[in-house]
């Protein structure tokens, strides 16, 4: 069942480079070479006919992924075929081509300069390709979706959300605070936010109600 999911998945990305990407016919072909070269390194040093027994770290951590695509998926409105790029990218980081997925994200970059998911997506892409590492690379991609949207949720939650994966929960919970100080009660990743600000010991700590503090005290004569 592992080969056919890793060789539908490739079939899907290369199929979608090829109807999508606009690249020239060198370029498909090497990445066509890399894809495969993918393959045969899963050949060579994965295991798919083993019974599975993964590390409880690296489990949980896919299951955050999992659910920060689904969240990205629901912030993202009218994005035509920058989803195609998007899905792309998941799949091709799915089946550890990592760099391929990077690429990916690059040449959807080219044909929409100006999209704020796309350059999410390359941040996570290039989080993925150094094993959960925030390069300077990825903060750029990152800040450069906020410069291009500021009010869009996507690139401060997964900036955030890359910061947290690699332990630096004090400025993960900074970025997240801020935004969720921005989002309305009723936007349907309000919920995620708030469970990984608690999971990380990040809420805002509620002021103390004093009673009489907001009273306005009348002058004395």
């Amino acid at each position: 069942m592992g080969w056919i999911i890793l060789v539908a998945l490739v079939a899907i990305a290369f199929a979608l480079l090829t109807r999508f990407g606009k690249l020239p016919r060198t370029t498909l072909e090497l990445l066509g070479a890399a894809l495969l070269l993918g393959i045969a390194g899963y050949a060579w040093q994965g295991s798919p006919t083993q019974p599975g027994s993964p590390v409880t770290s690296r489990e949980a951590a896919g299951k955050v992924d999992t659910q920060a695509m689904i969240a990205q998926r629901r912030m993202r409105t009218g994005a035509g075929d920058e989803g195609a790029w998007l899905d792309m990218g998941d799949a091709l980081s799915r089946v550890g081509a990592t760099q391929e997925a990077v690429l990916a994200m690059r040449s959807g970059i080219r044909d929409h300069r100006n999209s704020p998911d796309l350059w999410v997506g390359l941040g996570n892409a290039l989080v993925a390709h150094g094993d959960g590492l925030m390069s300077p690379a990825a903060t750029f991609a990152f800040q450069h979706a906020a410069s291009l949207s500021p009010e869009h949720p996507g690139p401060p939650f997964f900036y955030g959300l890359a910061l947290a994966q690699q332990g630096n929960t004090e400025e993960a919970g900074n970025v997240w605070r801020g935004l969720l100080a921005r989002t309305p009660k009723d936007a349907p990743w309000r919920a995620d936010l708030v469970a990984r600000l608690t999971a990380i010991g990040g809420m805002p700590t509620p002021r103390p109600v004093v009673p009489g503090a907001d009273v306005p005290q009348v002058p004395k004569r």
